[in-house]
């Protein structure tokens, strides 16, 4: 496996290019990326000095690893127009939220297949990938595809099933957090703090609270209990939160965007 393609030159495109040069897992003559227009395959060549056509069907005669990293609307279409050129030696990574293994089984008539959801902090490397596998992906290829995606995060396996769920947890909700952290930003300058410096205590405040979640260990609701005071200021601004059934928003937002998750798998 020691050439690689990608189907789409996006944000996840470069952040997994830029991930798998940095970890020496491939150098950039063993990639080749295929994109709609010369301008992105220009920024892909300067950027990475990796092999670029406007071709599809290129990248698949030139790699055994296929990474599709286009948009789920347009992901059928792609397949229907490289399924000639796919081979039992092809290894298939999805990363188009909502199509199902099967659907890129039945179209390719291959089941060397790896879907997987990572999101867009894989650009700093702080990237969170669900990987789940096709019925003939090897151990070796699995291992292959987790190595690639540890290069630009964390990954977990998991089933099928779930990915719609982690889509909304993991895929998506980056943008729910963006809105969390940018309305406390916002909040602080209505009170009178400038924007620049309320935003940075609210980044670095988000930052440092998942790190211990993830460093501690401790439940979240026993961290909660230790910033909170009887009587103090956590306190009151816990109660706001409730009396605002926080917790019930955010379900209806993760339930929403895992059941659009699954609709686009029907479409």
């Amino acid at each position: 496996m020691n050439k690689i393609g990608f189907i789409g030159g996006g944000k996840m495109a470069n952040a997994i290019i830029n991930g798998i040069i940095a970890s020496d897992i491939y150098i950039p003559a063993q990639i080749t990326a295929s994109a709609r227009t010369e301008e992105t395959l220009k920024h892909l060549k300067k950027e990475f000095n990796i092999n670029t056509t406007l071709d599809n069907k290129e990248v698949v005669k030139n790699s055994k690893i296929i990474i599709l990293a286009v948009k789920p609307f347009i992901l059928k279409d792609i397949l229907n127009e490289i399924k000639e050129y796919i081979t039992k030696e092809h290894l298939i990574i999805s990363i188009a939220a909502g199509i199902s293994v099967k659907t890129i089984e039945d179209i390719l008539k291959t089941q060397s297949i790896i879907r997987v959801m990572p999101n867009t902090p894989s650009l700093v490397n702080k990237g969170m990938s669900a990987i789940c596998c096709g019925k003939d992906v090897s151990n070796e290829q699995r291992n292959c595809v987790l190595k690639i995606f540890n290069s630009v995060g964390e990954t977990i396996i998991t089933e099928e099933k779930y990915i719609d769920i982690i889509t909304a947890i993991s895929g998506s909700s980056p943008a729910f957090y963006y809105y969390f952290i940018n309305s406390i930003a916002k909040a602080g300058e209505k009170l009178g703090l400038d924007y620049n410096t309320s935003l940075k205590l609210s980044a670095q405040t988000a930052l440092g609270a998942a790190e211990m979640i993830l460093k501690t260990k401790i439940p979240p609701e026993k961290l909660i209990e230790n910033v909170t005071t009887k009587g103090g200021c956590t306190e009151a601004g816990n109660e706001v939160l409730k009396e605002n059934n926080i917790s019930d928003i955010i379900f209806d937002t993760i339930d929403k965007t895992a059941k659009k998750a699954h609709e686009l798998g029907k479409n």
